[in-house]
């Protein structure tokens, strides 16, 4: 299974598109981590084009087992994209009612609402594609060093729940942020009960 989740262009910014990872995408890939904070926020950086292709396979891998479901997330003007960003639904287990969602977005397109414009497409994607798996609940972790994240959890309706103790390979402790299906985003749901008090770096995911 694989599929593209289009995102409409807003006043400001352009169109989105989440599409599967392609081999085409290592070069474009490689150089996001390049970036020294995602690769100091992230579990696995990728150092060179070996590693970003084995890492393609593997999230391929991950569709075809139906359990994690990897999305490039690209800005679309005309008929060219870019590569902005990545989402991530992982921990799909039929009858299970819980999954975890995770990103990062590249340096050169953070600040622009591009992260939570795909959480959103990947959110709404997860809960009506695997409703009849049971799926209820997402959940989104980060470490209490990333604020960006509470914001970017808030505006896509995902609740803070609780402090979670650091454990390796995270050294800090973490936040737990929670969406529930039909939960609309936080502009017209319930206010999230805390905030991340530390300064901004991107999201990752675990």
């Amino acid at each position: 299974m694989s599929m593209t989740l289009p995102v409409p262009a807003t006043g400001s910014t352009p169109a989105l598109v989440l599409r599967p990872w392609r081999a085409d995408d290592v070069e474009a890939l490689v150089a996001a981590h390049r970036d020294p904070v995602l690769r100091s926020h992230t579990r696995h950086p990728l150092r060179d084009a070996t590693e970003a292709r084995r890492w393609v396979i593997r999230a391929g891998q991950g569709w075809a087992a139906g359990r994690r479901f990897s999305f490039a997330v690209c800005e679309v003007t005309g008929t060219s994209e870019r590569l902005v960003a990545h989402v991530l639904l992982k921990e799909v287990v039929p009858g299970r009612p819980d999954a975890e969602v995770g990103y990062w977005t590249a340096a050169d397109a953070r600040g622009r609402g591009v992260a939570s414009r795909a959480l959103e497409a990947l959110s709404d994607w997860a809960f009506t594609r695997f409703a009849a798996a049971g799926l209820t609940r997402l959940e989104l972790l980060h470490q209490i060093d990333n604020p960006a994240s509470c914001r970017v959890a808030e505006k896509t309706g995902y609740a803070f729940v609780e402090v979670l103790p650091a454990r390796p390979p995270w050294p800090l402790d973490g936040h737990r942020h929670v969406r529930l299906r039909r939960t609309p985003p936080a502009s017209t749901a319930a206010p999230a009960s805390g905030r991340c008090p530390a300064p901004a770096v991107p999201s990752t995911a675990r």
